[in-house]
């Protein structure tokens, strides 16, 4: 299949539709008004989807729907989505061995299958559908225990990685933040996080597992373009496109860390620092948690620029010149997928997409 790599990829499109979706190991997940299905290659070779209900986009409270609000509602929801999808990866994907299905592939012990050729389906409420020997059942959900400590243990390494060193290094660069150089120590801050960020996903993209993934991002990336220019969602349509998009949450991370910029430079933090008394390491601290109570001002900013004006006007030279930093990022982030890769991202497009038509959404 002949893939188109380079620029957004965005012309030609016909709509800019609402659904989303993330890399799984071994599958994409697939995010609608109603729904979310994850689509995951098992050690067999066979694709399992699973699908789940979501709330109602009206039944959201008002004050949720508020610019700026909206933003932070979203990226919580869409982490909790994100995490969720991911264990019912981690539930299929690999076999008693720890091996998936491209792991047993290499190694010669699994025979290759046609691509699609048996699918189970579970769906909330019902017994999996689909062949007579499909899957059994769902999994079970994890613990919340387990659910709360992973979850605190990815924040706290965030929060270290991306802040508090960025914080600390601009703290011995540039000394105590105060008025007259809360510019400058801004721009080193920010400089930092994103280069730790840049070197972070670098890296890791050398692990195959995470090439893998990075695969699976590019595949939801491509099945999204051919969906938006009204083409038959097949591997052959979809490999036309490219593997970057405006809509992405790799761009948002990125959009995050320069709105941070512009937001922790106009609030006074080293001001009231100052008029607290703080110096050295208390200030350094203090800076550190002012960052992570602007986090969802920022990250609602981000959110209005990126998701709603950005993916609301693709084809603008603003847009683009504003994006072209998380766009670059797309490339360390995503990677040419494969033709069972975009099998597995079709099909929890379809199946989403099943559920909003049956519904009567266009």
């Amino acid at each position: 299949m002949a893939h188109r790599n380079d620029g957004i990829g965005e012309e030609g499109e016909l709509f800019a539709t609402h659904i989303g979706g993330s890399a799984l190991p071994e599958g994409v997940m697939m995010r609608g008004k109603l729904s979310w299905a994850a689509a995951v290659r098992e050690p067999s070779g066979r694709i399992y989807v699973e699908e789940h209900g979501l709330p109602a986009p009206d039944s959201r409270p008002a004050w949720q729907r508020l610019p700026i609000v909206r933003g932070c509602v979203s990226f919580v929801e869409s982490m909790l989505l994100s995490y969720k999808a991911m264990c019912v990866a981690s539930d299929h994907a690999y076999d008693d061995e720890g091996e998936t299905y491209a792991s047993l592939l290499a190694a010669g012990r699994v025979s290759p299958v046609a691509v699609g050729e048996t699918r189970a389906v579970a769906e909330d409420g019902g017994e999996p559908a689909g062949t007579d020997d499909a899957l059994a059942s769902s999994p079970e959900p994890m613990s919340p225990v387990a659910f709360g400590l992973s979850m605190a243990l990815g924040l706290l390494l965030g929060i270290a990685l991306f802040m508090a060193i960025p914080v600390a290094v601009a703290n011995l660069l540039v000394g105590d933040y105060a008025p007259t150089n809360a510019i400058a120590w801004n721009l080193v801050e920010a400089v930092l996080r994103i280069a730790i960020f840049v070197a972070y996903i670098w890296a890791i993209g050398l692990m195959p597992d995470m090439r893998r993934l990075f695969g699976y991002h590019g595949a939801e990336h491509l099945t999204i373009h051919c969906f938006e220019h009204g083409l038959e969602l097949t591997p052959a349509n979809a490999a036309r496109f490219s593997r970057l998009h405006v809509r992405c949450g790799t761009a948002f991370l990125i959009m995050t860390m320069i709105v941070a910029i512009l937001v922790n430079t106009l609030v006074p933090v080293a001001s009231w620092a100052e008029a607290l008394g703080l110096a050295g390491v208390g200030r350094a601290a203090f800076v550190l948690a002012s960052r992570l109570v602007l986090l969802p001002l920022v990250a609602g900013v981000s959110y209005e620029v990126t998701v709603k004006w950005a993916g609301s006007h693709p084809d603008l030279w603003l847009v683009r010149l504003v994006l072209w930093p998380g766009l670059q990022m797309q490339r360390l982030t995503t990677r040419v997928p494969d033709k069972g890769m975009l099998e597995c991202a079709i099909a929890a497009m379809e199946l989403v997409r099943a559920t909003e038509l049956a519904a009567g959404l266009e």
